[in-house]
């Protein structure tokens, strides 16, 4: 018998967001995850889907809205330093807000709903840095404010986490988070291609 997701128990959209029509929030694609004891599983291919991904939404006029978190001074998230700064392959542009948090949800104590409502969408495409912690929180905080999120599931990643007595792997932990995801928050796509 096929599963159900809560989103169709409760009657809630299924499909993905068209990127046109859409506000994009790449979240965290700092050097943080690229080097040392922060470094994700499969990050090169997850940030070559997002150059893409950006590069697309830029030709198309889509409003993208970057996020970035600040771990304070000495920190892998200082942003004060090379460590802590967005990765130059998917750097802003001008006119490209930069959003600075310090929770998993970005719009937790942040100015990102008034990006997101200024951008005129209720459609926003998610991406980022790491799937588990702030792209899904970040799902879950644009579904709990009336927001329709769809995640690009090759454009995300993250790490390997203990769990009791075993550790789950990096593409456990990332196919788990994008399932809760998809359960109730949001729409998830396999691709930065399967966006129309």
């Amino acid at each position: 018998m096929p599963r159900t997701t809560l989103r169709r128990l409760n009657g809630l959209d299924d499909t993905p967001a068209r990127l046109a029509g859409s506000t994009l929030v790449l979240i965290d694609y700092q050097n943080t995850y690229t080097t040392g004891v922060m470094e994700l599983d499969g990050w090169q291919p997850a940030l070559d889907a997002a150059a893409e991904l950006l590069a697309r939404a830029r030709r198309e006029g889509t409003k993208v809205i970057h996020v970035i978190n600040d771990g304070g001074e000495g920190t892998p998230y200082d942003i004060r330093a090379e460590i802590g700064r967005i990765h130059p392959r998917v750097a802003p542009a001008d006119g490209e807000p930069v959003v600075v948090k310090q929770t998993p949800n970005a719009f937790a104590g942040t100015d990102l709903d008034r990006h997101v409502d200024a951008a005129g969408h209720s459609d926003l495409v998610i991406a980022g840095f790491m799937t588990h912690m702030c792209v899904a929180f970040t799902a879950q905080g644009a579904f709990l404010r009336g927001n329709r999120p769809t995640v690009v599931a090759d454009a995300c990643a993250t790490r390997a986490l203990p769990v009791l007595d075993t550790e789950l792997a990096a593409e456990q932990v990332h196919s788990a988070a994008l399932a809760t995801i998809t359960d109730l928050y949001g729409v998830v796509v396999p691709t930065q291609k399967s966006l129309t």
